[in-house]
């Protein structure tokens, strides 16, 4: 393994420069490294400084690190330019498993050897992508939730072949880089967070599917009603108030038998055209001609605004 500490790191490669690289690039910015980024598409440099340039007023009011800059950022020619004196590597390409494979594999045989290499992969297991590698020890899950510059959370995890001081550098790093880290036990596909997201997300379709509630009403369903809650207390605390001076327990002796009512359809969906525009257009008509940067401005704020309300603002703990 690398000889450098998580603390010591002082320049980041970010490799895939789309949504959830170019976060990447902005939060590992706000905190002052010095990164140098590559994606293979012509105009990605256009696209990712605009990027960065749009999630700046956020990182401002979050609160930046000493030094930090966009001018600390270079957009490398190559691969092999990107990484040769990076002390960190996240890789953010697609979500398509023979790329993940092959680029990983890449990217092992150009970093400079024990760097930890990090994939933010939104759900595939890392014993799957580095089958072809020649030093998987490295390899790890660091998987954001988007966009990376603004929610805390990363999770990681490693690979059957990866090494636990692999697993334990990256989980450190992540902590001195100002995320809030959860570091898994074991790989499931998804990892937490997405599991639990894409739950609701499958049953919400399944809603929309049937005609039994429009895309504002699921949204104002959460934002009106339990993502309240969540925005400081996960849904197991939150259920466990639900049982009043009993707690947990009494939750689930009075609530327990409707977990064999038909609440839920964890089957998701055919996503047939008929349901495939019934979501863009609702999402149309929520928007109410909003443009999609003034829905991430919107966002981003909407975040600030929680984090502060909660006292996290600044990396306090709740």
């Amino acid at each position: 393994m690398t000889t450098t500490t998580p603390e010591e790191v002082r320049r980041v490669a970010c490799i895939g420069a789309g949504v959830i690289g170019g976060g990447w690039v902005a939060h590992f910015l706000a905190r002052g490294y010095d990164v140098t980024a590559w994606d293979p598409a012509p105009d990605a440099e256009v696209k990712l400084r605009r990027l960065v340039d749009a999630a700046w007023p956020a990182l401002i009011e979050l609160g930046l690190a000493d030094g930090a800059s966009r001018d600390r950022l270079t957009v490398a020619a190559t691969l092999e330019e990107a990484v040769a004196d990076a002390q960190f590597v996240q890789e953010s390409a697609p979500e398509k498993l023979e790329l993940k494979r092959d680029l990983l594999a890449d990217l092992d045989a150009a970093t400079p050897a024990g760097v930890v290499i990090a994939s933010s992969t939104s759900g595939y297991p890392m014993t799957d992508m580095q089958t072809t590698a020649a030093t998987p020890g490295r390899l790890v899950v660091g998987h954001p939730f988007n966009p990376p510059y603004l929610i805390p959370l990363v999770e990681v995890v490693g690979g059957e072949r990866t090494d636990a001081e692999a697993v334990a550098w990256a989980s450190r790093f992540y902590d001195v880089a100002g995320k809030s880290v959860i570091t898994m036990r074991s790989e499931v596909p998804g990892f937490i967070a997405n599991r639990l997201q894409e739950a609701l997300w499958r049953e919400a379709l399944h809603m929309v599917a049937n005609g039994e509630a429009t895309v504002q009403e699921i949204d104002d369903s959460i934002t009106e009603g339990p993502g309240l809650r969540w925005a400081f207390m996960g849904p197991m605390l939150t259920f466990a108030l639900a049982g009043g001076e009993g707690g947990m327990a009494h939750m689930l002796d009075h609530f327990g038998p409707s977990l064999k009512s038909p609440w839920t359809r964890l089957e998701a969906p055919e996503l047939d055209k008929k349901l495939y525009d019934a979501v863009v257009a609702g999402c149309d008509e929520e928007a109410n001609g909003r443009t999609i940067a003034d829905l991430v401005a919107e966002r981003d704020q909407g975040v600030i605004d929680v984090l502060r309300a909660t006292g996290r603002l600044n990396g306090g703990k709740k």
